[in-house]
């Protein structure tokens, strides 16, 4: 199912992209003020997040010509249809990264036949970097980070949770009533907020077991991050009947999910 993709060349330049992104965004994030503008949804847009995109865009364009770009700050993008695509986000948190928390994401993904394969996620500002590897595992790569050699890595994968007493995490800017109401069905034993794609990230390294989302997201929200999650042994399920999230959907709009280890014993509406 790899549609011919060369997995090492594609690996080699998402990494070095989300590092040259991150790069960009930090430069705005240290600056004294930046300016924040509202898109026509009312979220924030910021000049890092039009860099970073510009950025990457670019390269990814450049080295893969042949396969269809969507990219969230690119509304002309967002019609395309497409058995196998290239999505990115490039800066996932604008919230976070406006109110100066640190968790925000750089977040590149391929998908193929409607699931994410390959994928970074980025976290310049936490100095963390998640990603598939050519051969499709998932690993950490320790810092610091050079753009040239790959450092440490180490695998990741989905805890063995007690679902007596699961780690359960949620969105830090989207918690909501319906959220605390679904996520008291279970027994938690720790509950802890993250921003952006991370959350499929500490589901993917076994820091938590179990990530609801009952709230609107876009494919390029998610994708990366689900490739982590996936090549680690969890699962991404839609809420309403726990199927499989799939991706290339109208208008690349995602349903409420259910980002798990496989051992969570998942709850209904």
């Amino acid at each position: 199912m790899d549609g011919g993709m060369d997995h090492d060349r594609l690996f080699r330049i998402m990494r070095r992209l989300a590092l040259e992104a991150g790069a960009k965004i930090m430069e705005v994030y240290a600056a004294p003020d930046f300016e924040v503008r509202a898109k026509g949804d009312a979220s924030p847009v910021t000049e890092a997040d039009e860099a970073a995109d510009a950025l990457i865009s670019a390269g990814l364009r450049a080295a893969f010509p042949e396969i269809a770009l969507i990219t969230e700050e690119q509304a002309a993008t967002h019609t395309a249809q497409a058995d196998r695509f290239l999505i990115v986000d490039p800066l996932d948190g604008t919230k976070e990264f406006v109110q100066r928390r640190g968790d925000f994401t750089v977040n590149i993904a391929y998908v193929e036949a409607g699931l994410p394969r390959r994928s970074i996620v980025y976290a310049p500002a936490k100095g963390r970097m998640f990603y598939t590897t050519p051969e499709g595992g998932a690993v950490e790569e320790d810092g610091p980070f050079d753009p040239a050699r790959i450092g440490t890595q180490r695998p990741l994968a989905v805890s063995v949770p007690d679902n007596a007493a699961l780690m359960v995490v949620a969105s830090k800017s989207h918690r909501d009533a319906a959220t605390d109401a679904y996520i008291g069905r279970y027994s938690v034993a720790d509950m802890r907020s993250a921003g952006s794609s991370l959350k499929f990230c500490l589901v993917a390294s076994g820091e938590a077991d179990l990530y609801p989302r009952l709230g609107p997201t876009m494919e390029w929200d998610t994708a990366a991050g689900h490739a982590v999650l996936l090549a680690a042994g969890g699962s991404v399920v839609r809420f309403d009947d726990h199927a499989p999230l799939t991706y290339g959907k109208p208008g690349y709009r995602n349903p409420f999910f259910i980002a798990h280890a496989p051992g969570v014993t998942l709850k209904g509406r």
